[in-house]
């Protein structure tokens, strides 16, 4: 058996590449095809992979302005010839789903997300306040004839995986199929506990426009409580300009660095409405509790009162409500991280593995509809 794997980019070590790392320890002899990549930007174990990007990797400024090629990722992900493997495995948010295969190829998709600026956050993105000049007609052409490819795109997946029952109903909504929910992994074991509270509050995310960061910085100007963000992304200089002496802009980290800030918190921010949301349990891990949006996949890994509290409007008013009602001491840093480890890694990795190999099986076997799959 030949396998493939397909991943949308490598430029960095976010939640997406570490499910990735988990497919490439099941088949290390595998061949990885991906759009583009930034070589040292993730793991060892995915680096030793024998990569092949496409035509986008020699695209002046690509890594700087990568998602300014949007339009060019359908043509990209289909330019790979796949045709000589019997099982492809992709691990898709964007466009890695709509790779071809030959007719008697399985490919099974862990799906994140349908491309979520194609769908249900196409404002957030570009509705009429994110718009100017030509780009601004353009854009919602181009993203109709996206729309267009990715459904059709969905019809050339055998078996789809879905991070979250949230997600699992947006592949139904789009796609008109059926999904396999297992949720993503948590390297619990990077995280410990740490009696020594400091006085401040963390969110560790990408800065872009859903992620919402925005309430958090009006709502801690106004409480003038310590708030520290680490992250990188295309509202850095924004929010930074937003923000007062009290909120404080790390950047980009190191795991071990994450790792402290985390157990060190009072609590975690989670404000978008996220499809996992794999941060939340990663300050969970380190037996820290969380102040989330009622929405999205926080609401199938937050325990209400026991790891953590909801707010239920994306407003400053609402958090602000929420941390004011926040105690720490209400929380059991060992009952929390114990929640956590109900989504380790090594779970997920036999979960998925097993997943795989019965799919293929019944696959060989013909017996599933290579259209719908439950």
């Amino acid at each position: 058996m030949k396998v493939a794997l397909v991943h949308d980019w490598l430029t960095g070590m976010r939640g997406g590449e570490k499910v990735l790392e988990v497919f490439c320890e099941l088949f290390p002899e595998a061949k990885l095809f991906t759009l583009l990549h930034r070589k040292g930007s993730v793991s060892s174990t995915i680096e030793a992979m024998d990569i092949e990007t496409s035509f986008l990797q020699s695209m002046p400024f690509i890594f700087k302005k990568y998602r300014h090629f949007l339009p060019l990722f359908p043509v990209a992900i289909e330019s790979f010839d796949a045709r000589e493997y019997d099982l492809i495995i992709s691990s898709s948010h964007c466009v890695a789903l709509g790779i071809i295969t030959r007719p008697s190829s399985c490919h099974i998709c862990y799906c994140f997300t349908p491309i979520r600026y194609g769908w249900d956050m196409y404002q957030d993105y570009f509705g009429p306040s994110n718009g100017r000049g030509l780009a601004k007609f353009l854009i919602p052409f181009f993203l109709n004839r996206l729309r267009c490819w990715d459904v059709t795109a969905s019809h050339r997946v055998d078996a789809f995986v879905a991070i979250s029952q949230h997600v699992a109903q947006r592949i139904k909504k789009f796609y008109r199929r059926d999904s396999r929910v297992i949720y993503p992994p948590v390297s619990a074991d990077r995280f410990e506990i740490n009696p020594k509270q400091g006085d401040f509050f963390l969110i560790v995310s990408a800065l872009s426009p859903y992620k919402r960061l925005d309430i958090a910085i009006e709502a801690f100007n106004q409480l003038e409580q310590n708030l520290i963000i680490i992250g990188d992304g295309p509202l850095y200089n924004q929010l930074r300009e937003q923000a007062n002496s009290t909120i404080s802009f790390l950047g980009w980290q190191p795991d071990e660095v994450v790792a402290e800030y985390f157990a060190r918190c009072q609590g975690f921010l989670f404000c978008g409405e996220e499809d996992f949301g794999i941060t939340v349990l990663e300050a969970n891990a380190a037996g820290r509790p969380v102040i989330a949006y009622r929405a999205g996949g926080a609401l199938e890994t937050i325990i209400e009162g026991e790891t953590g509290l909801f707010f239920d409007e994306q407003s400053p008013a609402s958090l602000m409500k929420a941390i004011e009602k926040f105690d720490p001491l209400d929380y059991d840093p060992v009952k929390i991280r114990e929640r956590a480890l109900l989504f380790d890694r090594t779970h997920f990795k036999n979960t998925v593995a097993d997943y795989i190999f019965q799919t293929y099986e019944r696959y060989l076997k013909k017996e599933f509809d290579c259209v719908e799959t439950t």
